[in-house]
């Protein structure tokens, strides 16, 4: 619908934003009172441009008041609204409807910011990378990711700015307090070293177990085991593959949040192999159990020797191999889930 009075659309928009505004900020702002316009401390604090006279005399020409303004109840200094102060200037208004902001004045700061995001007359790109860098002084410890939901930018841009304050300016901190309220540490790269090492000494260890031990979430220890996996460290530089074998690499990936079982070294031979499964073979519970003779099934059809497989695999066509490759990983991978689900349920770890 087009509006046909712009200052009718003008305040129709404000009461939208006033709306809109969060329940924190809600909070913070106490009932709509009036207050002598001659009382108020009025700064432009956010746009490099200054004031809009147009805006200021579409706001005056409206017939109906526009939503309160918002007043810093400990300095009286305009928080938001300085274009309808001014409107109500130009008009004669002794007294202006307001609500008084109950806070400090960085966070009054803030509140300035969120509110001048969607307006009519929307902060440019420059005042937001600018309302960045104060908020960033005044708020070391907020992450980059959080800033930028604040003023509306890439945590990129939030990133740069904060890379282009003086370091005397910007009080290091240990951690940052992300959007979801979490502190997570700065020093990221360091975290994630300890990790590797961690993992490195004892591959079995839980993701969760490793996250807790070092600050770091376990989506972070799952990349940095990843990283491992592939051969790298975690801030990217080539390492000493004499530190984690592929075969110490393979039962990592086996495990998951839980504790598992890990069989290594002989057991993985031949004979030992064999061994291992007519001791299961002549286990009772599994004997005498539908599902246990069911999985004795399958483990006695794959009970071959690596020169037994090594002699199928040669008469078998060739044309052949490719699909039987690719169709073997999928049921090796169906292997390895059943080896990761009957570990979550094994009763302790088979160490080294």
């Amino acid at each position: 619908m087009v509006m046909k009075n712009p200052a009718l659309g003008t305040i129709v928009a404000l009461r939208g934003i006033r709306d809109a505004m969060p329940e924190c900020w809600q909070k913070a702002l106490g009932p709509v009172v009036r207050v002598p316009v001659r009382s108020l401390i009025a700064e432009n604090t956010l746009r490099a441009s200054g004031e809009s006279a147009e805006h200021i005399r579409v706001l005056a020409a409206a017939s109906a008041e526009p939503p309160p303004i918002v007043v810093h109840r400990a300095t009286m200094r305009v928080v938001d609204g300085l274009h309808r102060l001014r409107a109500a200037e130009l008009c004669k208004r002794e007294s202006i409807a307001a609500r008084m902001f109950d806070g400090e004045e960085a966070d009054a700061l803030v509140f300035a910011v969120q509110a001048n995001l969607t307006t009519t007359l929307p902060l440019s790109s420059a005042d937001r990378k600018a309302a960045a860098e104060r908020i960033v002084g005044l708020y070391p410890q907020w992450s980059d990711g959080l800033v930028a939901s604040i003023t509306n930018l890439s945590p990129k841009t939030v990133r740069g700015v904060r890379r282009g304050r003086p370091a005397e300016s910007t009080p290091s901190t240990e951690g940052r307090v992300g959007r979801d309220g979490r502190v997570r540490p700065v020093n990221a790269a360091e975290k994630r070293r300890e990790a590797s090492d961690l993992f490195r000494k004892n591959p079995e260890m839980p993701l969760r177990q490793v996250a807790k031990a070092v600050g770091i979430s376990p989506e972070t220890a799952r990349s940095v085991r990843n990283r491992l996996l592939r051969g790298e460290e975690p801030d990217g530089r080539e390492r000493d593959r004499s530190t984690w074998t592929a075969e110490r690499a393979r039962e990592a990936d086996r495990q998951d949040d839980p504790p598992v079982v890990v069989l290594k070294g002989p057991v993985h031979a031949a004979p030992q192999r064999a061994a291992a499964i007519r001791q299961l073979m002549a286990d009772p519970a599994l004997r005498y159990s539908e599902n246990g003779r069911f999985m004795l099934r399958l483990l006695k059809a794959h009970a071959m020797s690596d020169e037994e497989w090594t002699a199928v695999i040669k008469g078998l066509p060739v044309h052949a191999r490719q699909a039987l490759s690719s169709v073997s990983l999928e049921y090796a991978k169906g292997w390895v889930k059943i080896a990761r689900k009957l570990a979550r349920n094994a009763p302790l770890s088979v160490q080294q």
